[in-house]
């Protein structure tokens, strides 16, 4: 039997790695092409110190911590460059994450982003260096004339933020000196605002599956994803579906999300560079199945088969195609999708799916139908929600899984 150690790097989060492990257990010994058995080990990682030259046991390791903690990041690395352990997120692309550069790269790629303009810090950062530079070099602007060239209503939102934190929809220039003057420190981007959107497209891809979902950000958390299906047409859902692989493809990403705004036949990204991607059960709920699943799938791909790591970005065969003039924006797409298919290997992930991992969606179907999964749902919201609130949610997510389960059986 061939072993594959699974390492989970975890902040905050309890739900997904119980369900994950779960589900790697209940999974069972995996056939390779050879015959040979397989089976997965996860263990969750511990922080301490370590040596550079140390040989670590992980096979491959998911990483949900390394965004904001800087040790589990430099352990990335070394694992990395030295070791050649399979990461679902390059740690070389975390600059990336910070969306200022993922804005510039798939602008450079011909993407409709809209126009965004970068601007300096509101407060100086604490420098000893900061007053002589700026005398001598900062150049003096003017942030009303900004906006205006922009047009209103938009967005200032931090050049590296998460989870919504910090954007701000302006209307004028009231909205937007009391947000530039709340910025402190922060750098921040003003993205002119997609007026009129038909459909908030939210995706979350896992190495070479992507899920669109519907999105309503006004909403609370639990009912932001919209159980919806076919909300975008054939080809409008087939960009979402491509603009999502090309980025993870690009960055060496294979566990992100992307949003795009859809109006009429545009498709409109505006924020795709996602190091934490959402797969919480009190917001994903009746797509909590499916990740979990796609997770296990991809997880098992990669160890099975032997998946090299690909560090390099090679972002010159990008551009190549960005660069022609006798290529339309469609066949630019579909050239890129050419090239994030062969990323993922997305023929050989499907051959493998079917012929190896064909039970997985039983097993899945069986477990959130147990009392073990009822069980995390209820733990889950308990943690999650004040006690005046838990019997509402518990019976609101019950509904919503039990949804999928009802679907689940129907396609079967």
């Amino acid at each position: 039997m061939n072993k594959h150690l699974v390492g989970l790097l975890l902040g905050t989060e309890e739900d997904w790695p119980a369900a994950f492990e779960e589900l790697a257990r209940r999974a069972g010994p995996i056939r390779d092409a050879a015959g040979q058995q397989h089976e997965l080990d996860v263990e969750r990682i511990t922080i301490e110190p370590f040596d550079l030259r140390a040989t670590p046991s992980y096979d491959l390791v998911i990483d949900r911590l390394a965004y904001w903690y800087y040790v589990p990041r430099e352990w990335l690395k070394k694992v990395a460059l030295m070791d050649d352990v399979y990461l679902l997120n390059s740690p070389f692309t975390f600059q990336s994450m910070e969306k200022h550069a993922a804005y510039c790269a798939m602008m450079r790629l011909g993407l409709k982003v809209p126009e965004t303009v970068l601007v300096p810090f509101k407060n100086p950062p604490d420098n000893a260096k900061w007053a002589y530079t700026a005398a001598r070099y900062n150049k003096p602007f003017d942030l009303d004339e900004i906006a205006e060239k922009i047009g209103y209503p938009m967005f200032m939102k931090p050049y590296d933020g998460g989870a919504w934190v910090g954007v701000t929809h302006l209307q004028g220039p009231a909205d937007l000196h009391a947000a530039y003057d709340e910025s402190g420190q922060r750098l921040m981007h003003l993205q002119k605002a997609v007026e009129g959107y038909d459909v908030f497209a939210r995706s979350l891809s896992i190495g070479a599956e992507t899920m669109v979902m519907k999105f309503r950000p006004e909403l609370p958390m639990h009912d932001r994803y919209e159980v919806a299906h076919d909300f975008l047409t054939p080809e409008v859902g087939d960009e979402v579906v491509t603009i999502s692989r090309l980025v993870n493809a690009f960055f060496r990403w294979e566990f992100n999300s992307c949003e795009n705004l859809v109006a009429g036949t545009e498709v409109h990204p505006i924020d795709y560079a996602n190091a934490c991607p959402d797969v919480s059960l009190t917001s994903l709920h009746y797509y909590f199945p499916w990740a979990m699943g796609a997770l296990v799938r991809w997880t098992a791909f990669c160890a099975v088969t032997d998946r090299r790591p690909r560090m390099d970005l090679d972002t010159a065969t990008y551009f190549a195609i960005a660069d022609r003039d006798d290529l339309s924006y469609t066949d630019k797409l579909a050239a890129y999708r050419r090239l994030a298919d062969d990323y993922f290997e997305t023929d050989r992930y499907r051959d493998f799916c079917a012929s190896r991992l064909s039970h997985l969606d039983a097993v899945v179907l069986e477990w959130v139908e147990s009392a073990s999964f009822d069980q995390l749902l209820i733990d889950t919201v308990r943690a999650t929600y004040p006690p005046a609130e838990h019997d509402r949610f518990i019976a609101h997510f019950r509904g919503l899984v039990g949804l999928w389960v009802h679907d689940a059986k129907a396609a079967t």
